[in-house]
């Protein structure tokens, strides 16, 4: 018997794929933005989070133009070559986006790019394999929800709901009519050391951030002298050879030309 379609089972939660059409739309964005803005920057991200991205981009939304999407796709709207380059030189940036890295479009020079950038620099919680930046210890006696870290007079008991999870991530604690109280110290990281994710649970629950955002200016382009700079202080490449022509240079066939799936500032 062949099925009914009253039984047909129908999934809410099934969503249509867009990799190819964010992919497009990421590569036609930047190939816009070219010709709109004096300066083109890449950078790199450390300890990336999103929130701390979207201010940077909030921050810029008067003068510039933020992307964060795959590199392989950045830089295939960049051009592999002087000949697939829509503007002179702007192929050799793309030789500086690997890893976690992005594309900034700006009518800012690039000394104020880089005072904004180098004073924005948020604190957030760690995650697992960070380094830490330094050594916390809970101290012995009865613990406090910031676990030293501010004088007691200003802090409040560790509530005794949580005693069971810190033995359950290695503190030796008891509880002493309602209090958690801890026998001897507890040196819950090092500074240097890689942190787990055990590590990273118990800072969080003293509050204890150690993860610093930073956008790094690896290199940058500039429209007027068609030339690219990079930021250790190597020499300035300037090309003015035969241009691309535009979004119709992407080969979409093969290999090299499954971009995959990205997102840009939208």
């Amino acid at each position: 018997m062949p099925r009914s379609k009253r039984a047909k089972v129908v999934h809410l939660t099934k969503t249509q794929k867009k990799g190819k059409e964010l992919t497009l739309r990421l590569y036609a964005n930047i190939r816009e933005c070219i010709p709109q803005y004096p300066y083109i920057y890449v950078f790199s991200v450390e300890n990336m989070r999103n929130n701390h991205l979207k201010d940077v981009r909030s921050q810029l939304a008067n003068d510039s133009r933020v992307f964060f999407g795959k590199t392989r796709v950045m830089a295939k709207a960049l051009g592999d070559s002087p000949s697939t380059e829509p503007y002179p030189a702007t192929s050799l940036l793309a030789a500086h986006l690997s890893g976690p890295c992005g594309l900034i479009f700006s009518e800012r020079d690039p000394q104020s790019m880089l005072d904004y950038l180098s004073a924005f620099h948020p604190i957030s919680y760690a995650r697992a394999g960070t380094v830490a930046s330094y050594s916390f210890t809970l101290p012995s006696g009865m613990l406090y929800t910031r676990g030293g870290e501010i004088p007691i007079t200003e802090d409040v008991p560790l509530a005794h709901s949580l005693e069971p999870t810190l033995r359950k991530l290695g503190v030796p604690t008891r509880l002493e009519k309602g209090r958690v109280m801890l026998d001897e110290e507890f040196q819950v990281c090092k500074e240097g050391e890689v942190l787990g994710s055990g590590q990273t649970t118990l800072l969080k629950m003293f509050g204890v951030a150690m993860a610093e955002f930073g956008v790094e200016v690896r290199a940058w382009w500039v429209k007027e002298t068609e030339t690219v700079q990079a930021v250790e202080g190597a020499e300035q490449v300037n090309i003015k050879g035969t241009n691309g022509k535009g979004a119709g240079d992407m080969e979409m066939g093969g290999e090299d030309g499954d971009l995959g799936t990205s997102a840009d500032e939208e």
